[in-house]
């Protein structure tokens, strides 16, 4: 996803609502709410990561990547894969990605990055490297 852009990273906000957890500020049942769907998109769409969950520590979370933009019409609003964003970045102008991780086993979720895609903006092909970015929360292995 060579043509990422305008990232935005929710890292401080995840280890705020996490230390309000821990501290039993906030309880369990207010950040364990994954809807069905969203857990049914990390099962078919999502990427598997290596990373426990912050809550139940038993099950490794999934980071699942949403669309929105005006080009994807009733595209908009779909979980899709990192290789299909990969094929929209070349041929779609321009669209939002939101990555959200979810626990399928406790429903932990929380929006971790968001960023946009798309040929808008692109750099020049002789200054494009074509590697894929790491995962949000995860080293580039190359």
């Amino acid at each position: 996803m060579r043509t990422q852009r305008q990232v935005v990273d929710y890292a401080l906000q995840r280890r705020a609502l996490l230390r309000e957890v821990y501290a039993g500020h906030v309880g369990t049942y207010e950040v364990c709410d994954a809807s069905s769907y969203l857990k049914t998109a990390a099962r078919y769409h999502g990427e598997a990561t290596e990373e426990l969950c912050p809550i139940c520590r038993r099950e490794f979370v999934t980071y699942v990547h949403y669309i929105y933009g005006d080009e994807l019409k009733q595209s908009a609003g779909q979980a899709r894969s990192r290789a299909e964003l990969a094929k929209l970045a070349t041929s779609l102008r321009e669209f939002q990605v939101y990555v959200v991780e979810v626990c399928r086993g406790c429903s932990w979720n929380h929006l971790v990055e968001q960023f946009l895609l798309g040929t808008a903006g692109a750099p020049a092909p002789e200054e494009t490297t074509g590697a894929l970015p790491a995962s949000p929360g995860r080293a580039a292995t190359a």
